[in-house]
């Protein structure tokens, strides 16, 4: 990532809108005056061939004649225009532009051109197709939203330009405020790493929301994240959630592992919290206008109203949110502060008469309790108090105990409109979040909780790579061979041999090219035996009744393997059959059968899955995924992610199942991850996993058509050393 020549973006001291105007209707003439509404304090230059007049504004017929070279330039001119804008701009000195310019396109190679002209002078792009740019700190408003956003400490990066102005709007009635908000469009050159890098950077910031449509320079926008959310929160929208997903995949992994899930477990990886919808984000906003840190989970809970405070219980249980236990000492101070009719535990209900003293005591005590990290201050609007007077009792209470404050903070709902806009503007100026609702107050709080256990994972020193797995060249020389032969379907035999390689405990089996020969592949192996079908066009065997198991001899085996052949050329003639898998027939009782595997994702290449196998797979849709590298831990978190866990843990007369030998399993398959960019799927369904260990029974992998020439990995592994990822 590099910050060079973005700076400026949100500390222009001199503004040029090329394409600006004076005639109204148009974008060029919306920026104009949203730049000049908003109060910028730098030069405005507009260039025009045509004339423009605009009061504070200095024009130009062309770009070359501009009188200084501005910090900052905003490009509406039409799209064929733009690759040449953008060369006089860099020819000028210009370091940075918005190019809010629509119709640049791949197909159309004015993307091209416009990158190509923007090269030598090294200017940056924002753009195109985009809304603009906001800096309220700056009172810059280069964009054509409709209206002004305030200033304050959040970033805002989002891929869509409707959703800025909605959200400007929304976040105006509620006295939010933004150190920046940038339309980036798409992303022709300046990308969501190297913005997630400068609102990191920049020390106005204290927050970072993102709306998120698809990631581009995946392996540079997990570095940005992971370095960001080290040191403030990343909240993220991520759209898509029902986009068909998997549907050339040959495994069941490709196929469980949709797009929104792997940007899911990305994003969490970086160490982002993730929001699935756009109230989710505005919650999280709220929360973080005035909050980005907090000491701990432990929320307490003050209202006048007993069934507010019971929909902010029911709240938690989505969130990390949980109810603090108050001490002994605390409830006997709040007995002889309160009427007797209080509710004398958990949510503490100051009842419906409550006046500001009341409530100011409650807070007061509470805050003092070593066992509350956060209080959520309650009022439902009665005819016996008055909202903003109990608003500003308790921010005076606050502010003669500035130590105090500082360590816990304060949420605060306010139900009812009219309640609400009483208070906003007291509570927005103590930096106090506001809430419509108790559920919107609670996942605010819990995102502040989840952006805490982000940035106290991405510190722990996790290695990521586990040291000695695997003989890569054994491997490299399955693979080469079904290469030669223009396959890119490893055999059952093949895809069992480089599991075996990378220490992963598989079911013996051999290899026979005929159905006579199934009778010498089933000596030495115990009966009884389980015999497969083996063809290149042939992904899952069961589909086409290429499995036949428990077959009491050799003669058995040899006679199904005949019968299996002869049905399956019959039915699908296009079938090339190159033998048959024969293998001794596993029966564990009580074991667990799990699907585990790599699966390839266009954005954030190879994905670990891990969940409930057999033939019922994709409907169970039971699974967690990781992205590579992993280490214990990893491995251990994706499987408690699973429903399955909690059997594997053992219940009642079933014995715990070997969960490391699971773990080993998943870490085998990073290490294959890393050191075999040839593989683009992988399946081991199913796994038998219980207390005797694991076992895999079936296998595939399917391999490039042509050797990789390098990683498709996001994240660097560590050297084998130990050092963190």
């Amino acid at each position: 990532m590099s910050l060079h020549n973005l700076s400026k973006l949100l500390s222009p001291d001199s503004v040029v809108v090329v394409g600006g105007s004076d005639r109204p209707g148009g974008v060029g003439q919306v920026v104009v005056s949203n730049l000049m509404a908003g109060g910028f304090a730098g030069a405005v230059h507009i260039v025009n061939p045509r004339r423009v007049k605009v009061a504070g504004a200095l024009w130009s017929a062309s770009i070359a004649g501009l009188a200084s070279v501005p910090d900052l330039a905003v490009v509406i001119t039409p799209g064929p225009a733009v690759p040449e804008v953008i060369a006089q701009l860099g020819a000028r000195g210009v370091k940075v532009a918005v190019v809010i310019s629509s119709g640049i396109t791949h197909a159309n190679g004015l993307r091209a051109a416009m990158l190509a002209a923007a090269k030598p002078s090294g200017l940056r792009i924002i753009g195109p197709n985009g809304l603009g740019l906001l800096v309220p700190p700056a009172r810059l408003n280069a964009s054509f939203a409709r209206g002004a956003a305030a200033p304050g400490r959040l970033a805002l990066i989002s891929q869509s330009g409707a959703l800025i102005s909605g959200i400007v709007d929304w976040a105006s009635t509620r006295d939010i405020g933004f150190s920046g908000i940038v339309s980036v469009g798409d992303m022709a050159e300046a990308d969501l790493g190297d913005l997630i890098d400068l609102f990191a950077a920049d020390p106005h910031t204290d927050a970072i929301l993102m709306y998120v449509e698809g990631v581009t320079n995946t392996a540079k926008f997990m570095s940005a994240a992971r370095a960001a959310t080290r040191i403030k929160p990343v909240i993220a929208l991520k759209a898509g959630r029902t986009a068909a997903a998997g549907k050339a995949a040959l495994s069941h992994t490709g196929a469980l592992a949709g797009a929104y899930d792997v940007h899911a477990v990305a994003f969490e990886r970086a160490g982002i919290v993730m929001v699935e919808t756009l109230s989710g984000l505005l919650d999280a906003a709220t929360a973080l206008s005035s909050r980005s840190a907090i000491p701990g989970s432990r929320l307490a809970i003050v209202t006048n109203g007993g069934g507010a405070g019971i929909l902010a219980l029911d709240a938690m249980t989505s969130t990390g949110a949980r109810l603090a236990d108050l001490s002994p000492e605390t409830l006997s101070k709040l007995d002889l502060a309160l009427p007797e009719g209080w509710s004398h535990g958990h949510p503490i209900d100051v009842m419906g008469d409550a006046h500001a003293g009341r409530y100011r005591a409650a807070l007061d005590i509470v805050l003092e309790d070593a066992g509350v990290d956060a209080v959520l201050v309650i009022n439902c609007p009665t005819a016996l108090s008055s909202p903003d007077e109990i608003a500003r009792d308790l921010i005076a209470g606050l502010t003669q105990a500035p130590a105090r404050r500082s360590l816990k903070p304060i949420l605060a709902c306010w139900l009812g409109d009219t309640n609400r806009e009483a208070v906003g503007p007291i509570f927005a100026a103590a930096r106090i979040p506001l809430s419509d609702t108790p559920d919107a107050a609670i996942r605010g709080f819990g995102y502040l909780v989840a952006a805490q256990r982000a940035r106290a994972s991405l510190t722990d020193a996790a290695t990521g790579r586990v040291e000695g797995v695997g003989d890569q060249t054994a491997a490299q020389a399955l693979i080469a061979s079904a290469r030669v032969e223009g396959r890119t379907l490893l055999s059952e035999v093949e895809a069992k041999a480089l599991l075996a390689a990378y220490g992963v405990p598989v079911v013996p089996t051999r290899f026979a090219a005929t159905a006579d020969d199934v009778g010498q592949a089933c000596e030495g192996l115990k009966a009884p035996y389980a015999v497969k079908i083996i063809s290149p066009r042939i992904s899952h065997k069961s589909d086409v009744g290429g499995v036949v198991l428990d077959l009491a001899d050799a003669d058995e085996a040899v006679a199904a393997a005949r019968a299996m052949a002869e049905r399956i050329g019959w039915e699908h003639p296009e079938f090339d059959i190159k033998g048959f898998a024969v293998e001794t027939m596993v029966v564990r009782a009580g074991s667990h059968e799990m699907i585990v595997g790599i699966a390839d994702d266009a954005t954030f290449g190879p994905v670990i899955m891990v969940g409930a196998g057999g033939k019922a797979v994709e409907v169970l849709n039971d699974k967690a995924l990781g992205l590579p590298p992993l280490d214990d831990a990893l491995a251990r978190a994706m499987i408690d992610r699973t429903r399955i866990s909690r059997l594997l843990a053992g219940y009642r007369d079933e014995l715990p199942a070997d969960v490391s030998g699971l773990i080993a399993v998943l870490e085998a398959l990073s290490a294959i991850a890393v050191d075999l960019p040839d593989i683009l799927e992988l399946d081991i369904n199913p796994l038998l996993v219980d207390a005797q260990g694991v076992l895999a029974l079936d296998a595939r992998i399917v391999i490039t058509a042509h050797a990789s020439q390098g990683t498709r990995m996001v994240i660097a592994p560590a050297p084998l050393t130990g050092q963190p990822i």
